[in-house]
């Protein structure tokens, strides 16, 4: 039964994937084909260099893995090299600091000053970020594309406009935060975000097949930016859909610092455990960090309830019980570069499509399955493609 829903799940995601056999109306410029668009190294019309700026919604782990990639991507692609290996656990102003110091390239450069971020999370400091982003841009134009990292600083730049190419990566989801108008549609000609459609749809159908809850729980932000890094619309969409409950906790996370964020959310989580929902859906939010998320599945395997990552077989791998596992970000990032590398050869970022579909893979933690007793079917035994034997 599991493996044939695995395989619906396929069969939607080639259709999705499949390239639109006419543009939307709303969008009509999107009828050029991204194959028409060169990848290859290119310099500026004048021979310069292409200068790239950078803003961030926060501090958050994904953001510097993501960007990192991203330049991985660049590097793939022969834009740039890099004099030594990128460093690891470092936050997104010193990454960028560093990039600009030790990418070297004859086709475009990563400006150094041109970083911007609303503190950690602060949303009193969105609008004066906003205004200064606005005003290097109108005063200098020396900024020729902009990386948007994150839901707050996609938002804030279609606010803007944006008034120069803007690629938005690591959105929970772009379309319901408002950052594109579709799927497939940006709806503006300087903005392109990555979308995966259904997805969130997708993982809690799966989890249901496996575990046939009747009360699920979510920690969120109860904010309209919590319930879209949240998948609220997409979880309680199938709630309905397949009839079981959802019980919300919620964990403030923004404009606070990063302990009281990680607090809340773990408080929230014992919560869940002592009301015993019969299963814990584990979703983005900014108290869950990689060492948090240890503490996180210990209270949940104690309490014996089943767990399902959102994020993938990272946090499976540190005790969560399932997740459909997500592509190496490596494959992200090179998408994401190429975009950027069409966008230098003429493209419109709204040309280009904003379709990514990760492969419908099962991440599972046979470890965690034993201490809470649960006896996952042969279905998903064959279908797993990552599979921990151990606590982390």
């Amino acid at each position: 039964m599991i493996s044939r829903f695995l395989f619906c799940i396929a069969a939607a995601i080639s259709l999705l994937a499949a390239p639109p056999s006419q543009a939307q109306t709303a969008a009509p410029t999107a009828t050029a084909h991204a194959s028409v668009f060169a990848t290859t190294p290119t310099t500026k019309p004048d021979g310069k260099r292409w200068r790239i700026g950078y803003v961030e919604s926060g501090n958050y782990d994904q953001y510097p893995l993501t960007l990192a990639q991203i330049v991985q991507g660049l590097q793939h692609l022969e834009w740039l090299h890099l004099k030594t290996d990128i460093p690891k656990g470092i936050s997104g102003h010193d990454l960028w600091v560093w990039l600009a110091s030790n990418a070297q390239s004859k086709y475009l450069e990563f400006v150094q000053d041109a970083y911007w971020q609303p503190g950690d999370f602060d949303a009193q400091k969105r609008a004066p970020m906003r205004e200064a982003i606005t005003k290097r841009i109108h005063d200098k134009g020396d900024i020729d594309l902009m990386i948007a990292m994150g839901t707050w600083a996609g938002q804030d730049m279609r606010a803007i406009g944006p008034p120069i190419p803007t690629i938005v990566a690591s959105t929970s989801d772009a379309v319901a935060a408002g950052i594109s108008d579709s799927a497939k549609d940006s709806g503006r000609d300087n903005l392109h975000t990555r979308v995966e459609p259904e997805r969130f749809q997708r993982q809690v159908r799966l989890f249901h097949e496996i575990v046939p809850f009747k009360k699920l729980g979510i920690v969120y932000e109860n904010s309209a930016a919590g319930r879209t890094y949240a998948a609220v619309d997409a979880v309680e969409q199938v709630s309905r859909e397949l009839g079981f409950s959802v019980q919300p906790c919620y964990a403030v996370s923004s404009s606070i610092p990063t302990e009281q964020a990680i607090a809340n959310a773990v408080g929230c989580y014992r919560k869940m455990a002592d009301e015993r929902v019969d299963a814990v859906y584990v979703t983005t939010h900014r108290g869950v960090t990689p060492d948090s998320i240890k503490t996180i599945a210990k209270i949940l395997e104690q309490a014996k309830i089943p767990s399902f990552s959102m994020n993938g077989s990272a946090e499976v791998k540190q005790g969560i019980l399932l997740s459909l596992a997500q592509a190496d970000l490596s494959y992200v990032g090179l998408f994401q570069a190429e975009t950027i590398a069409r966008i230098f050869h003429g493209a419109k970022p709204r040309q280009l499509s904003q379709i990514w579909i990760d492969p419908p893979k099962i991440a599972l933690n046979l470890a965690t399955a034993r201490v809470i007793g649960f006896n996952p079917p042969v279905d998903i035994l064959l279908a797993a493609d990552e599979v921990y034997q151990t606590d982390p």
